[in-house]
């Protein structure tokens, strides 16, 4: 009796199942989702190479240097970073004394206690310090930035669809709109026009405005805005993988082992069966 039952239930919840099936694919068929303009006017990001791509990737910490400049001197007025600390600019290349400085002229005034009175008091940054958060909070966020909340760039590059790549294009992609683009459909006050963003129109000013923009050291490449673009988007991948090369070396010292082991077993199973056939 028991497996009729459970017979019947099976029965019933395939019919259910296949009558959901049919019935999808009829309504798909007789009336298709229609494309919105959205759809129509917005471009995949473009094919862009980082040093830390494939299997062999590895960071250009020249580039990663450049890209904190970027970050600092552009995007920091608007997003955080508040998953790194500023120890961690060490991993791309900084010395001690230079990460110091950094946070010192970060800010100068971290709130604290004061260890001889007790009371409170504030200090500069010092290398254990996270990259502070540019806002208060959520509320002033948006208050500052037309009711848009800029979003943190900790892990910006694993977050967003395309990666480094959406990054890259998004930055570089700021343009007319283009006469076909329906009028309800083109940036209001305030808003920017970029394909490259889900709903086409984005309330972030273009930050990259002009070659030059950020002062390279000597023995770097031309900062121009294409360049400026490909560095603050590798930096960003480092931020949200900054044990991204150490994985990839592990990854390929467990490939040669599991090669070599499996070459042994192969081995032995030849030595052990070799007078059983």
């Amino acid at each position: 009796m028991v497996r009729l039952i459970a017979f019947l239930v099976g029965i019933g919840l395939v019919g259910v199942l296949a009558f959901s099936l049919i019935t999808g694919a009829v309504n798909f068929i007789a009336d298709p989702p229609q494309a919105t303009v959205e759809h129509e006017f917005h471009e995949e990001p473009r094919d862009v190479a980082f040093a830390s791509d494939g299997p062999f990737g590895h960071f250009d910490r020249q580039q990663l240097q450049r890209g904190f400049h970027v970050y600092r001197d552009v995007c920091a007025a608007c997003h955080s970073l508040g998953l790194v600390t500023f120890r961690d600019l060490e991993q791309i290349g900084f010395s001690e004394a230079e990460i110091d400085a950094i946070a010192a002229q970060w800010i100068r005034e971290v709130p604290s206690v004061n260890p001889e009175t007790g009371e409170a008091d504030t200090r500069p940054a010092i290398a254990a310090d996270r990259i502070p958060a540019v806002y208060a909070n959520e509320v002033a966020a948006r208050a500052a930035n037309n009711n848009a909340l800029p979003p943190d760039l900790s892990l910006i590059t694993k977050a967003r669809e395309g990666g480094a790549a959406y990054v890259y294009s998004l930055l570089t992609g700021y343009q007319n709109p283009p006469a076909e683009l329906p009028a309800e459909n083109r940036p209001g006050p305030g808003l920017y026009y970029n394909p490259y963003f889900a709903n086409l129109n984005l309330a972030m000013t273009p930050p990259l405005t002009a070659d030059g923009q950020v002062a390279y050291a000597a023995g770097n490449p031309p900062a121009t805005r294409d360049q400026m673009a490909r560095d603050v988007s590798a930096f960003l991948i480092w931020a949200a993988e900054p044990k991204l090369e150490e994985r990839h070396a592990l990854g390929w010292a467990v490939i040669i082992f599991l090669i070599f082991a499996t070459a042994l077993a192969w081995l032995a199973y030849q030595n052990i069966w070799r007078d059983r056939h």
